[in-house]
């Protein structure tokens, strides 16, 4: 049985062979599209539960599609990027990309990326009373958290920003999403500000490596172990 249907889009030939065959070693029903207006026509048609999307297109850039299908669509979207285009990378996320992979990839990675992002958006809901991510608990109604049992003391603008990372695991939040989301219409450009939180929540979580909290440089954070 399938474990999804995917849609990869993308314009390089080898490469939708490869992931073609790669993705149905997996278990997963693949559907591909060389162009965007291809792409934007097979999700309105056949309805993936993830699509694949090369930011680098012929007919429509990337960044357009991924716009475009988010203004319908909740689908889930894994982005394919050039090495060095962080600012692409920021923008697709800002746009409602839930990740993304840096090309050249492996396909386990992309595939550990794909089961993320159904993850994800299968436990989009209610807002739920306690969040768990790995062996950090938090529980939303009375502002409390743990991690391995151990109670971790945070100010009020530490655990929105624990709470915010740990209700989208295992996806990267750019800064422009967490400064929205955490500080509001206060944020103007606190970027200082957030690198001084995200510090002391690794030392508050006794993570000095970045292994739970983990930076994606020039793009933002995500949570997960």
């Amino acid at each position: 049985m399938s474990m999804a249907r995917v849609l990869v889009v993308d314009d390089d030939r080898a490469l939708l062979r490869a992931m073609r065959v790669g993705l149905a070693a997996k278990g997963h029903e693949v559907t591909v599209a060389a162009r965007g207006q291809e792409g934007l026509t097979k999700v309105a048609v056949e309805a993936p539960e993830v699509v694949v999307l090369d930011l680098g297109l012929p007919d429509l850039d990337g960044l357009e599609v991924c716009r475009r299908i988010r203004g319908w669509s909740d689908v889930p979207i894994v982005v394919l990027s050039a090495d060095g285009l962080e600012a692409r990378k920021v923008a697709a996320l800002d746009l409602g990309a839930d990740d993304y992979v840096t090309k050249p990839f492996g396909m386990a990675e992309l595939e550990a990326r794909i089961r993320t992002a159904l993850r994800h958006r299968a436990a989009v809901g209610a807002p739920p009373a306690e969040l768990v991510v790995g062996d950090v608990e938090l529980d939303v109604v009375h502002r409390q958290a743990r991690r391995g049992g151990r109670d971790l003391e945070l100010t009020a603008r530490e655990f929105e920003l624990l709470a915010y990372l740990a209700r989208h695991a295992g996806k990267v939040c750019t800064h422009q999403m967490i400064l929205g989301a955490v500080w509001g219409g206060e944020h103007g450009g606190e970027g200082e500000s957030l690198r001084t939180h995200i510090y002391r929540l690794r030392r508050k979580l006794d993570d000095p490596d970045g292994l739970l909290l983990r930076t994606s440089p020039g793009i933002g954070y995500s949570l997960g172990p």
